[in-house]
């Protein structure tokens, strides 16, 4: 040890000095580069992220609003356009006026008018009034038949909520095979659960008059099959940018037979096909 500090001194080395051959003048400038540097990259990292976060957003928020639209639009209805929609709806062939629906600038902009001023608006209130409607009369029919349970019952919503998606997927497909999914998927929903109404009708007929039950099942869908391919051939047909002429009408007759498998197979809850 004593070697070791007379070396020391000899060379002139003091505990806690600086050793030769290390800057700290370079060091500083160093840490100080480093640390603006880094700076700068988490600035310009944070930037560039809040960026690409924004642009995200809002392109989630342009899609979420251009697929379903303002929820609030479909439920503006009274007595007076749910009676009428009613008419239409049962008895389409019936129905003088026109099947577009009326736009008004708002905004710079064209908009529909809801349903309160357009007999023609979709709506949401008569399919899920009607779909639970169903529901009432599928648990009467099952009781009168002793088949009631709750079980039963949850069967038919699982049904009869999966075939309404299903149709109102259908309808978006085939608007888009045109070229034109500019759609909202609300009023492809609100089109597709209009069956319901038809199939409360033939639900009815089921518990009323069993022998009457097949004619009023083709009655019922034949004219919602109307309904709805009039309903999409001048209004959401419209929003295709092109199409073929022999495809579009494929589309239109498949439409327009879709309400028939969908209320024969649901208007029965019991499922007993004789009685």
């Amino acid at each position: 040890m004593g070697h070791f500090s007379a070396t020391e001194e000899n060379l002139g080395f003091q505990s806690g000095a600086p050793i030769p051959g290390l800057n700290p003048t370079s060091n500083q400038f160093g840490n100080a580069f480093c640390g603006a540097g880094s700076g700068l990259i988490r600035e310009g990292l944070g930037a560039y992220g809040k960026r690409i976060c924004g642009s995200s957003s809002q392109y989630v928020q342009s899609n979420i609003i251009k697929c379903f639209s303002d929820p609030q639009y479909y439920f503006q209805v009274n007595a007076h356009y749910v009676r009428n929609k009613l008419k239409i709806i049962l008895f389409p062939f019936l129905h003088r006026g026109h099947w577009t629906r009326i736009t008004e600038p708002i905004g710079g902009r064209l908009s529909y008018n809801p349903p309160i001023n357009d007999i023609n608006a979709p709506d949401l209130y008569i399919p899920f009034m009607t779909f639970a409607t169903y529901l009432v009369l599928a648990g009467i029919s099952l009781g009168l038949s002793g088949k009631f349970s709750p079980e039963a019952l949850n069967w038919q919503f699982v049904k009869g909520m999966g075939s309404w998606l299903f149709q109102a997927m259908l309808l978006k497909a085939s608007l888009t095979s045109l070229g034109g999914g500019e759609a909202p998927l609300l009023d492809m929903i609100a089109y597709a659960g209009y069956t319901f109404t038809g199939l409360c009708v033939a639900v009815v007929g089921r518990i009323t008059l069993s022998y009457a039950y097949y004619l009023i099942v083709i009655w019922t869908s034949m004219c919602s099959g109307i309904f709805l391919a009039k309903t999409i051939k001048l209004t959401l047909y419209a929003e295709a940018r092109s199409y073929d002429v022999t495809i579009h009408n494929y589309l239109l007759l498949g439409i327009a037979f879709s309400p028939f498998p969908f209320i024969f197979c649901l208007s029965n809850p019991t499922g007993n096909w004789i009685s």
